[in-house]
């Protein structure tokens, strides 16, 4: 499992990935050869999860709604999601201004009482107040990650042979 992710105020419990993509737009500097990245230009979040139990249907509900409501209707949702967007909280980012692009949930035979959960969330800054804001909590995020120690990496099992089988 990779982490836990709140999406608005959905919880994913069972993350199996997460994917963060940062563009950056890169302009020529006038009257030179040279070129600079001058912002960043998009980034994009996705998500890869399984929504099991009971509760699936409803977080499927849950995130359809969040997915389908437009910014006129994120202001009647509530007035925090409607100054920032859709706030995104995982340990990779902390992200305020998202919206999600894409969402594919897959039903299999393999796993009956499961949603696999496919999402992308982009980045649409309401701002630049607010982009800046968003920014700074991501570093505040990531200072305060590094001062957490991390459990160790995992060790290979070591393999012994044992007694044949009859």
């Amino acid at each position: 499992m990779a982490d836990q992710v709140l999406v608005g105020t959905i919880p994913l419990l069972y993350v199996q990935s997460i994917t963060l993509t940062e563009g950056y737009r890169v302009e020529r500097i006038l009257g030179s050869r040279f070129s600079q990245a001058t912002q960043p230009s998009t980034k994009t979040l996705a998500v890869e999860a399984v929504l099991l139990g009971p509760e699936r249907f409803a977080t499927k509900k849950a995130l359809e709604v969040l997915a389908l409501t437009s910014r006129a209707l994120l202001a009647a949702a509530g007035p925090a999601l409607a100054a920032s967007g859709i706030p995104v909280v995982c340990g990779l980012t902390l992200s305020l201004d998202m919206q999600i692009t894409d969402l594919r949930f897959t039903q299999s035979v393999q796993k009956r009482d499961a949603f696999d959960l496919s999402m992308t969330l982009q980045h649409v800054p309401r701002s630049s107040l607010g982009a800046l804001v968003g920014e700074l909590a991501d570093l505040a995020l990531a200072a305060g990650s590094a001062a957490v120690p991390s459990p160790p990496a995992p060790a290979a099992v070591p393999r012994h042979p044992g007694p044949p089988l009859p």
